[in-house]
């Protein structure tokens, strides 16, 4: 394929761009000139990346904008990059992109397109009707313009992880290699801990009764939820609804770190030189990764259990609660319930990808024809429902796995396995019993989200973080 036209050639073009962009002829180009220019050609809104390269934060002018200079040093590197991305979606290399690769890029990214949906995107980019796309036309229709048929949909409709509603068993988050260059991923990392730190506190009364009545609640025992915050109220006073808080504030952070390490290194081992996973892929690698971090900082979970069902006194802190199971359970009982958790992963991460893909289709068939952009609303929306899905399906394996990690210190409580307390329950309690406590559960969920919403943004503030395509996530830290 040929790379275009020579240097002398290309600063003429730019020339001539910038002339027609600089409205009141001051020499600069600046953000309200570019958007104006486009109007008058035709085009839409500039992207982001276009808005904050002609306006950057470094530039010493109060006004803003770029000169001639600088205007030509931007489109270059920006034609760097088109060329680059159009050489990934030219599959066959012959120098033209057509409907098939378009589709095949589509499905790369995990979004299923018709032909006719293909064959719309390849129009409005072809200028001589040959159905197909070349490097001018590609390079002519994005310099300036919102590359919104492949990078916007990436860029919002990442499945990542900043609402945090209790449980991590969601696949880790996504991250451009521009973020990871720029460091942005560590600190997006750092504004999702902090939303989930402050949500679950928050929400800690809910989720305190959502395990006291996944183990104290049978036929015999019908707990509702007034009665469930009543008694823990009589038993401890107010501050007894945050126990096991502490902890589960913890955790968050070595189980963010070692989910997403381990969630790059398979992503590696399981993609190789590609660019994207497959949804398929990412179920697999997530799976996996969240896996990892289960094994590992699984004696916390555990810790988390005791120290929320723990009676007035029955410990002095963390450290004397890991103590005494140790001295009287020995370091077997760290890994009470693991099975069925490692065994919740699949039907959680499963689901809540699964339902997330087909709403972001459904939308992005529906209504993507001015913007790959949902707004803030359809994200969350789509967030919380599949991340409720897949809680509905993994519900009965956290159950089983909390009544397992609490069994040795209820007296006279069986000492089941994962099959037998299942059997027990579905015997003594029918199919609702695998479902006690699903109640405070769902009901933490629209605080939760608002909380870890709020609390992200600012935190994202605070931090510096520019780009805003970690919205559509939420789920991470949140169930």
């Amino acid at each position: 394929m040929r790379g275009g036209p020579g240097d002398a050639e290309r600063r003429q073009r730019w020339g001539r761009l910038f002339e027609e962009l600089d409205s009141n002829k001051d020499g600069r180009v600046d953000v309200r000139e570019l958007r104006q220019g486009l109007a008058r050609l035709g085009g839409g809104e500039p992207n982001r990346d276009t808005q904050q390269g002609i306006s950057p934060e470094s530039d010493a002018d109060p006004g803003g904008g770029l000169d001639l200079e600088e205007f030509s040093r931007y489109l270059q590197e920006r034609e760097q990059r088109l060329l680059l991305l159009f050489h990934s979606l030219d599959r066959n290399q012959d120098g033209h992109i057509d409907v098939s690769e378009i589709q095949q890029s589509f499905r790369a990214l995990g979004i299923s397109i018709s032909l006719e949906q293909a064959e719309k995107i390849l129009h409005s980019m072809d200028r001589d009707g040959t159905m197909t796309i070349d490097w001018q036309e590609w390079r002519d229709h994005f310099l300036l313009h919102s590359l919104e048929n492949v990078e916007d949909v990436v860029y919002f409709w990442k499945h990542s992880t900043v609402l945090d509603i209790g449980e991590c068993l969601t696949v880790p988050d996504e991250f451009s290699e521009q973020e990871k260059l720029t460091g942005m991923w560590w600190k997006q990392l750092v504004a999702g801990a902090v939303a989930g730190a402050v949500s679950r506190t928050g929400t800690a009364p809910l989720d305190r009764l959502k395990v006291f009545m996944q183990v104290h609640a049978s036929k015999t025992n019908k707990l509702n939820i007034l009665g469930g915050l009543k008694s823990m109220i009589r038993e401890g006073g107010m501050r007894s609804l945050w126990r096991g808080n502490g902890i589960n504030v913890l955790k968050i952070a070595p189980e963010s770190a070692i989910k997403f390490m381990a969630y790059e290194q398979i992503k590696r081992a399981i993609r190789g030189q590609q660019e994207t996973l497959h949804v398929q892929e990412r179920f697999v690698a997530g799976s996996l990764a969240g896996a990892t971090a289960q094994t590992i900082i699984y004696p916390m979970e555990v810790l988390k259990t005791r120290l929320t069902l723990r009676r007035t006194g029955q410990y002095k802190g963390l450290l004397d609660c890991a103590w005494q199971i140790l001295e009287r359970e020995g370091p077997r009982a760290f890994y009470r319930g693991y099975l069925p958790n490692v065994l919740g992963i699949i039907p959680y991460a499963g689901i809540d990808l699964a339902v997330y893909e087909t709403l972001k289709n459904q939308w992005l068939q529906q209504y993507s024809c001015d913007s790959a952009d949902p707004g803030i609303l359809v994200l969350l929306a789509c967030g919380t429902v599949s991340s409720t899905c897949g809680q509905i399906a993994s519900y009965p394996l956290a159950l089983v796995r909390t009544r397992m990690q609490a069994q040795a210190s209820i007296e006279g409580a069986p000492q089941l396995s994962m099959l037998g307390l299942l059997r027990h329950i579905l015997s003594q309690e029918g199919v609702w019993g695998l479902y006690r406590g699903i109640a405070p559960n769902f009901m933490k969920v629209i605080p939760a989200v608002s909380i870890s919403y709020v609390v992200y943004e600012n935190m994202k503030q605070a931090l510096g973080v520019t780009s805003s395509g970690h919205l559509a996530c939420f789920h991470h830290w949140l169930w």
